[in-house]
This record gives C-alpha cells, sequence and structure tokens, in this order.
C-alpha cells in the first residue's frame, strides 16, 4: 500500500496547526482544526482524483483524432471530479496491468468499464454502477421470428468461442457459427449467413451510432444486465462513498444521461 496518504496527511496536520499557530484561533480544546474533506478521501495527490483507465477501449477510453484522451468512461471520471471539486488526472494502462497498478497505490480508481461480480467484489470496493447493460439478441430489421432466448432453438448464431455469449447461445439451443469478434459476426447476419448474434447492448451500441443505419435491430435482452463501475481498494471506503454521492447528482441533474446520449444514442447509465 502507497504510504503517500500518510505523509499528505501529517503535513496537512502540520500546516493545520502553524496556521492556528499564527492566526491565534486555535479550537478550545487546542486541537488543530479537522482535515479538509479532500484528506478525508485519502487520495494519493491531494486535490486531484487519479484515474486509471486504458486509452484504447473504444467507446469508453481512447484517443481522438487530435490526441485527445476522451470516451464514455473518460468523460463520467471527468464529471464525478468537478462534482468533487477535484482535479482530474489519467494514468493509461494497459488493462492485464490495471488492478496490479490498483494494488500498488499507483492510481485512486479504475474507470474503464469493470464489471462487478462476485469475485471482484471479494477483493475491491465498487461504487454504484454507471453503466447498465443487458445482453442482446440481435438479428436483421426484417425477422420477427425472434423475440425471445427460447426462440434461438433450432437457429444459427455467430458467437466468439472465448466469450460469454457463446455459452448463452448453446443453452439457448442454438447452433454456433464460429467467429473472431463483433465485426465479423455483424458480416455474417447482414450477409443471410446466421439468423442471430448475441452481445452486449453496449457494443449494439456503439455499432449503431458510429455506422447506422445498419439494417439491424435487438429482438430480446437479457433480464440480468452487466453493471460497470469505478474500482477502489478496500481501504477507499470515504472515497467511494463521495463518488456515490457524486454520481447520484450527476443523474439527478442530467449530466449522466447526457454523457450516454452523445457516445450510445441513449441512457445506459440507469
Amino acid at each position: 500500500m502507497s504510504r503517500r496518504p500518510l505523509l499528505l496527511a501529517a503535513a496537512a496536520l502540520a500546516a493545520a496547526l502553524t496556521l492556528s499557530a499564527c492566526s491565534g484561533s486555535a479550537s478550545p480544546s487546542g486541537t488543530a482544526s479537522a482535515p479538509s474533506a479532500d484528506g478525508d478521501l485519502g487520495l494519493m495527490s491531494a486535490g486531484t482524483l487519479t484515474v486509471a483507465t486504458e486509452g484504447t477501449y473504444r467507446p469508453f477510453s481512447y484517443h481522438d483524432e487530435s490526441g485527445d484522451l476522451v470516451g464514455f468512461d473518460v468523460e463520467i471520471a471527468e464529471a464525478v471530479a468537478d462534482e468533487l471539486g477535484l482535479k482530474v488526472s489519467f494514468q493509461e494502462t494497459q488493462w492485464d496491468a490495471i488492478f496490479a497498478g490498483l494494488d500498488a497505490g499507483r492510481f485512486d480508481v479504475i474507470a474503464n468499464q469493470v464489471s462487478i461480480n462476485p469475485e471482484r467484489e471479494e477483493k475491491y470496493l465498487f461504487s454504484e454502477p454507471y453503466t447498465v447493460s443487458p445482453g442482446v439478441i440481435v438479428v436483421n430489421e426484417d425477422d420477427d421470428s425472434i423475440t425471445s432466448f427460447d426462440d434461438l432453438a433450432g437457429k444459427t448464431t455467430a458467437q466468439s468461442l472465448t466469450s460469454n455469449w457463446y455459452e448463452l447461445a448453446q443453452s439457448s439451443g442454438a447452433t454456433v457459427e464460429a467467429v473472431e469478434g463483433w465485426a465479423q459476426a455483424v458480416a455474417l447476419l447482414q450477409q443471410g449467413r446466421v439468423d442471430a448474434t448475441i452481445n452486449d447492448n453496449l457494443t449494439f451500441l456503439d455499432y449503431e451510432k458510429s455506422e447506422g443505419p445498419t439494417g439491424l435491430k435487438i429482438a430480446a435482452e437479457t433480464d440480468d444486465p452487466g453493471l460497470s463501475a469505478f474500482a477502489l481498494t478496500k481501504d477507499k471506503e470515504a472515497l467511494a462513498a463521495a463518488i456515490d454521492d457524486a454520481l447520484a447528482a450527476l443523474r439527478a441533474d442530467g449530466t449522466l444521461a447526457k454523457i450516454s446520449e452523445k457516445y450510445f444514442g441513449e441512457d445506459v447509465t440507469q
């Protein structure tokens, strides 16, 4: 665990005592005034929320034509920091190393579409979700033969063999055509070589937003959506609570919906 928050806290306490002595305004008990809200959050750098993100994961975290870091998760993190009165610093980190970096105290939080699951919850804290996305069956828009997962029985879907959607397609009775990813699955679907493909709703919405009209539609969705949130180490309870408060305010004033609609054409934050 990084010792820097302890050093910052000590420095803040010393500064508070010095100011008290100079002004002659010590509290009745003779102790320094309470630390600032910023200090209470245990940030690795005072006044700054340090956020880990990939920078290569479009549309969540990537570089635009000008080279600027942009994306859905980037803007959510910026909005949260602004709501908390903090600056924000992004540390671009490969996915394979991102949790190790969090454990080592290299940043305060991860904002990179981190899915909440029981295994991760055993080791990490999560904020309230800022992305809610079910799995969806995607078909050609003129196909009304599939309206539920039960209707996949006897149909052919295109799926990556390493994805959870492959297992769902199989358990629904579909014959699975193996593909390398979304782009290949969509191509086979549009060519009429498969009946459907299953994927995350965000993937479909991003494709529609960037490529539409695509001639595709959602035929059905899962009942248990995936949830993504900020990930923090277990000692960051105060920061997690502050982020939750900020997300609630941003949801209430429409900021989260506005960011979501910019990237996906609809609100995927609740």
